[in-house]
């Protein structure tokens, strides 16, 4: 059987705890043959651990030594290096979010169409059970008319890496970590195109001094992106959306949501449960679900290497990634003008 040469370009956390890991599960359809980073001492750290043979410290010197890239970089470097990958004809599974704006990502989105190379985004959440059976219960729900989502969390901003750093990474919980949300939402919503968006975005509590945080210290004097973050949008077919992200909200306990109510029934995602008036009475039902997040992982992986090798289509396309960075965009733009802001 062929098997895909595959290049991890970033060796942070991500790459050592979901990707690397996932693509030596899935060792008979890819191999892993280099890593690459701009720290080669880590890099080669990586590749001890791993097995792996080839080390880098300039992505450009691997690409003829592979089939595909998975990039784990700071998001500032997403759209850079996928399209010099995709340019170069390799196929591209990038991190979350697609790039630090809709103007990369389309860049990144013509780059792959004109090679002709895969290009997918790692919203790993639409590979989770709960979502997927969700997914596959939009018929039974009918038309939507609200869908609310929670990706709220009580006191966990991200004190390593380079989560807080702006121009790296270009916004806090909501391009980190609402956007997981936000992706596997409008997946559910299938075709739906959102069209406008009133968005405002906070970071007063991470900029207060003295502050209990669960993950790990960082200065709230340079802290300058987004901490928490409220949106309200609409749709082309008048259906719409409340969504509500946070890594520090001053809330019980953290939460993770997604529901939506339709014409013939509800669903919530996280336990999954379906509403729905039935001979006469209210019913809920409900079915068990592991939503193990490193088997998503794993799931994403396949998809992914299934599609670079012809047996299979992405279900994370460049096309709905686009359009999740659009949305972002538009949350951020409506909340520095103080005005909705229309999504062409």
């Amino acid at each position: 059987m062929t098997r895909l040469k595959m290049g991890i370009i970033g060796v942070g956390g991500i790459a050592e705890s979901r990707h690397i890991p996932a693509y030596l599960y899935l060792n008979e359809i890819v191999e892993v043959t280099a890593v690459c980073d701009v720290n080669p001492v880590r890099a080669k750290e990586v590749a001890n651990k791993f097995e792996i043979a080839q080390v880098y410290d300039d992505y450009h010197a691997m690409f003829s030594n592979v089939d595909a890239v998975t990039i784990c970089t700071p998001n500032k470097f997403h759209a850079e290096i996928a399209i010099s990958a995709l340019d170069a004809g390799l196929h591209v599974l990038c991190e979350k979010p697609m790039a630090m704006n809709a103007k990369e990502a389309k860049l990144m989105l013509e780059a792959s169409k004109r090679n002709g190379k895969k290009l997918s985004i790692a919203y790993h959440y639409r590979f989770v059970e709960s979502v997927q059976l969700s997914k596959k219960t939009m018929n039974e729900v009918g038309d939507p008319l609200v869908t609310r989502v929670q990706a709220m969390r009580r006191r966990k901003v991200p004190g390593w890496g380079v989560f807080t750093n702006k121009d790296l990474q270009g916004g806090g919980s909501l391009i980190d970590w609402g956007c997981h949300l936000l992706d596997a939402a409008l997946w559910m919503l299938d075709k739906r195109k959102p069209i406008e968006v009133n968005g405002q975005i906070y970071n007063q509590l991470s900029k207060t001094p003295n502050q209990i945080n669960e993950w790990g210290a960082f200065d709230h004097d340079t802290f300058d992106v987004d901490d928490h973050v409220t949106a309200y949008i609409r749709f082309d077919d008048h259906s719409t959306m409340l969504f509500e992200c946070s890594w520090a909200a001053n809330i019980k306990e953290d939460v993770t949501q997604i529901s939506i109510s339709g014409v013939d029934g509800g669903l919530q995602v996280f336990p999954f449960e379906f509403y729905t008036p039935k001979n006469g009475a209210f019913t809920t039902s409900s079915a068990y679900v592991q939503n193990d997040q490193h088997q998503a992982g794993i799931l994403q992986a396949k998809n992914f290497i299934e599609s670079c090798l012809g047996h299979a289509e992405l279900i994370s396309t460049p096309e709905e990634s686009l359009q999740v960075t659009q949305l972002i965009d538009a949350i951020y733009e409506s909340s520095t003008s103080g005005r909705s802001v229309k999504i062409q």
